[in-house]
């Protein structure tokens, strides 16, 4: 596994689901992690399970969708571990589910004002002292819907999508930088939207998603293991080569370890896949 030992990691969305996961991960390999998220009960929960396996941990309260919060929160980074090395934006919401004229108008623009716009605020946050010192790793954690069509769940698709792009734009910008911008597909995964969406019905979900998300309750979906490992990656400098790309957990990424990929390969337009 890539050796993410003594860097400082913030991890947004880091109190339950995915980004709690990473971030119990991240610190049991023996980063310092930064745990922002908006739940005090849940981010109290989190430094303690860390703390007592013997990590380090920070908690942040803060919302993604006020930037003042998130500068705020990387000076904090800075102050007590000495700086960030890696942002792992992890913070989401599923937003509505169902056909687009039977869901909310506020509740559906708050789902894009949180996944994207979130992210990007923590991009906009960790960015300059990364520029700063010439080396920085941001890994976005983009979802189901990114890579195909998702009806009924158009909010939590669309925002998603705008991610790897925005992912693949930030990536160009800032590669003279030294910093790498990536996406991390996580694949379907038991969390809290899988109950959600349980929640919903085959009214307002579909029976597609009913079913694979009854089949993620009973598996638990993709391993957090190798979600784990690919994250870690990402974050390590066994991937400085590799930039502007979206990577699934299922993808024999490996190999990138060791070589370049074609420029088609790994973007939003997946044509193939290895």
């Amino acid at each position: 596994m890539a050796s993410i030992k003594g860097k400082n990691v913030l991890i947004t969305g880091a109190s339950r689901g995915i980004g709690k996961r990473l971030a119990l991960g991240f610190a049991a390999a023996g980063a310092r992690v930064g745990l922002l998220a908006r739940s005090q009960a849940e981010l109290d929960l989190a430094k303690l399970e860390i703390e007592q396996a013997g990590g380090s941990a920070l908690r942040i309260r803060a919302d993604v969708r006020d930037i003042e919060h998130l500068s705020a929160a990387v000076e904090r980074m800075r102050a007590v571990f000495g700086g960030m090395d890696v942002l792992i934006a992890a913070a989401g919401v599923q937003g509505p589910i169902g056909r687009l004229l039977r869901t909310k108008p506020k509740a559906w623009n708050e789902a894009l004002e949180i996944n994207l716009i979130g992210t990007v605020n923590s991009c906009r946050a960790a960015l300059p002292p990364m520029i700063e010192k010439r080396s920085g790793k941001i890994i976005l954690v983009s979802g189901a819907g990114s890579l195909t069509a998702r009806p009924n769940f158009s909010a939590y698709s669309a925002s998603k999508t705008a991610i790897v792009r925005f992912a693949e734009c930030l990536a160009e910008e800032v590669r003279d930088d030294n910093v790498q911008v990536n996406c991390f597909a996580p694949g379907n995964t038991y969390t809290h939207m899988t109950d959600e969406i349980l929640h919903a019905g085959e009214e307002l979900a579909g029976r597609k998603e009913i079913e694979e998300a009854e089949r993620v309750r009973v598996t638990g979906g993709a391993a957090p293991e190798k979600q784990l490992q690919l994250a870690m990656f990402l974050a390590s400098d066994s991937s400085n080569h590799i930039s502007g790309k979206l990577i699934h957990v299922n993808d024999d990424w490996k190999r990138l370890a060791q070589e370049n990929m074609k420029a088609e390969l790994y973007t939003l337009r997946r044509v193939q896949k290895i």
